[in-house]
Order: C-alpha cells, then sequence, then structure tokens
C-alpha cells in the first residue's frame, strides 16, 4: 500500500488496477536509450514480471542517455546490468534478464511468456523481427523510435489493429538508414519517448485512455511539438506475415550471412601487411585519427573518389560503429576492387589498438 499509495489514490486504478499491474508480465527489446526509461517506470509502477533482451555491453557513450546505467556498469551486458539497477528500485517483482541477442529461434517462445511486447530497438531489422513474431503470437507491441531530435511513438497488433507493417510495409536496404551512434541524437529525447511507450503500456494493462493503435504520434524536442498521424491496417500485409511463419527461422539464417560478409575484428587487423585505412565518416565527425594514416573520404563522395583506393593494398575500412563502413564495402566490391574490409568494431577500436595498427601499417 505505501509503495503504490499514488495509483491507489487514483480512482482510475485503485487495488483493482494496481493488482492488474502486478499481475502484468512485459518484455522490453534493448536496454538502450528507449529500454532504460521504459524499464525504470514499469519497475516503479509495479509491473510483477518484467522480461529484458540485450546482448550488448554498457560503453561510455551510452551514459549520455541511458541513464539507468553508471560508470560501474560499464563493459556489464545491458540486460543483467539492468536487471541489478531495477532491483534496488523494486525489489518486489520479478526481473527476468536474458543477456542474449533476440532472433527469429528465440523470438516466438520467449513473446509467448509475455502479454506486452516494448520495442525499444535502434535498427530496422529488429523492429520488422519483433512486429512479425507479436502478429504470430499475438501480442501487442509498443514501438517507438528516435531521430535525432524526434521521436515517434505508436502501439501495434493491439485489440486487431494495425501492425508496423501496415505503416511500413517494406524494410529499407540493411544499413541504409544510420541509427544514432552514427547520426547523433539529444541526450534527453529518448527518455522523453521512453516514458511515452512506458504510458501506453500502463493504459493497455488498466484499462484506461485512448491507447495509441491506429495512430503514431510523432514529437520534436526542438518545439515542442506533437502531431498525429492516422494509421490504416492493412490485411494482406498481416496475412503475408502469418502465411510465411514457417520460414521464420530460415530469414535469420540468410540475413546472418549477408550481414557478417567481408567484415573483420580489430584483433584480426594485426596480421595483415600494407593496409590502407579508409575513414568513410562526414570530415567533422570526431574523434579525430592522427596516430596514423588515414585515407578520409566520406560515404557519400565514395564513388567519384574511387581514384583515391589503393589498389595494390589490404583495404580496412571504419566509420563510427560499423555501418557505413559496409556499405562503403558493397560500393568498392561493385567497382570490382578487391581486398576490403569492414571494421566491424568502429572508430573507438582504432583508438585503442593504434600502437598495433601503426606498427603493422609500418
Amino acid at each position: 500500500m505505501n509503495r503504490y499509495n499514488r495509483h491507489i489514490i487514483l480512482s482510475e486504478i485503485g487495488q483493482t488496477g494496481q493488482e492488474k499491474l502486478l499481475n502484468a508480465k512485459v518484455l522490453v527489446v534493448g536496454a538502450g536509450g528507449l529500454g532504460c526509461p521504459v524499464l525504470q517506470y514499469l519497475a516503479a509502477a509495479g509491473i510483477g514480471t518484467l522480461g529484458i533482451i540485450d546482448f550488448d555491453v554498457v560503453e561510455t557513450s551510452n551514459l549520455q542517455r541511458q541513464v539507468l546505467f553508471g560508470t560501474s556498469c560499464l563493459g556489464q551486458n545491458k540486460a543483467e546490468a539492468a536487471k541489478k539497477r531495477l532491483e534496488d528500485l523494486n525489489d518486489e517483482i520479478s526481473i527476468i534478464a536474458y543477456p542474449e541477442k533476440l532472433t527469429y529461434q528465440n523470438a516466438i517462445d520467449l513473446f509467448k511468456q509475455f502479454d506486452i511486447i516494448v520495442d525499444g530497438s535502434d535498427n530496422f531489422e529488429t523492429r520488422y523481427l519483433v512486429n512479425d513474431a507479436c502478429i504470430i503470437t499475438n501480442k501487442p507491441l509498443v514501438f517507438a523510435a528516435i531521430y535525432k531530435f524526434e521521436g515517434q511513438v505508436s502501439v501495434f497488433n493491439y485489440e486487431n489493429g494495425p501492425s508496423y507493417r501496415c505503416l511500413f510495409p517494406n524494410s529499407p536496404k540493411k544499413d541504409a538508414v544510420p541509427n544514432c551512434s552514427e547520426m547523433g541524437v539529444l541526450g534527453v529525447l529518448p527518455g522523453i519517448v521512453g516514458s511515452m511507450q512506458a504510458n501506453e503500456v500502463l493504459k493497455i494493462i488498466l484499462g484506461i485512455g485512448n491507447v495509441l493503435s491506429g495512430k503514431l504520434l510523432c514529437y520534436n524536442a526542438l518545439n515542442s511539438q506533437t502531431f498525429i498521424l492516422r494509421i490504416n491496417k492493412s490485411e494482406t500485409e498481416i496475412a503475408k506475415v502469418l502465411k510465411e511463419q514457417s520460414d521464420f527461422h530460415k530469414k535469420q539464417l540468410i540475413e546472418n550471412c549477408d550481414f557478417i560478409t567481408s567484415e573483420i575484428s580489430i584483433k584480426d587487423i594485426s596480421t595483415f601487411e600494407n593496409m590502407q585505412f579508409i575513414d568513410v565518416r562526414e570530415l567533422h565527425e570526431l574523434p579525430k585519427i592522427e596516430s596514423i594514416h588515414i585515407t578520409s573520404i566520406p560515404l557519400s563522395e565514395l564513388e567519384n573518389s574511387i581514384n583515391k583506393i589503393d589498389t595494390e593494398k589490404q583495404k580496412v575500412v571504419f566509420c563510427q560503429s560499423g555501418i557505413r563502413s559496409k556499405q562503403a564495402v558493397s560500393i568498392l566490391n561493385k567497382a570490382n576492387i578487391k581486398n576490403c574490409y569492414s571494421l566491424k568494431e568502429g572508430v573507438e577500436q582504432i583508438i585503442d589498438a593504434y600502437e598495433v595498427l601503426k606498427t603493422s601499417q609500418n
């Protein structure tokens, strides 16, 4: 009664509503910028079972917006670090950490164990995976996305409502749209948008207010304006997902094979000789690399700058996090330039290992 007093004294919630929250099971996909505020407010609200799935680890660059974590969490798996912090916030609920990647192999069985799925991911592959798994398991999906200073929130697959594919039928080309590690994001934005997601979860469980089903709420942090777009349900798109569910496992295998093409780890570079490092970030992006020789060619200029590529050397292409570098390798391969590799860890790994790289380059 003490912990949830401010809920219970609300006539719209009361003791009955609080019991609904305590009996609810919610899975949050991703404990990043969006997942952190969602998890904090759902744990504080008394969601009885809270699941967290994330295979990533806490890095220093996360702390600007993922305020659930602190410096003591650096290097820890996000799902496990979140569980530990949330148990201090509310030790009366069950918090389950899944320190693994969500895939076509595990999504269905995992989603069946929860009532509501919250998507806190930052890439289209996962968003479509989450959406399709929710359709197959018939689970409501609380969705959000952020970009620089803007955010979007909606609820899909709720009470026979539209799905994510009704709004965006086709996934963009792999790595065609950068995430916040490539474009940046205002630190408070995921806190605002994630809180909106948590609000939708509570409304669904409590059966109060108007759920954002069939609506896409758009928020702009620079002018504090919001507007809502209407989403029409597409029976055709939903039927496609249900029809293809038997191929769910095959999709992941195909995507994984495509994803790892021409990627290389920083650990493997020491075995290279006669290398050319190619930075495909924009010229203004930090940090700058000065310890070794770098060829700087922004991705947008690469096709017109093929003459800067040394065809006699092994090419190690990097960007901020490994997304644009994969696109660059694809462009170079199409130009019939061989021995090109995308550095999957990004620029920070080059800084950390510059002594080894300097020796290898010489």
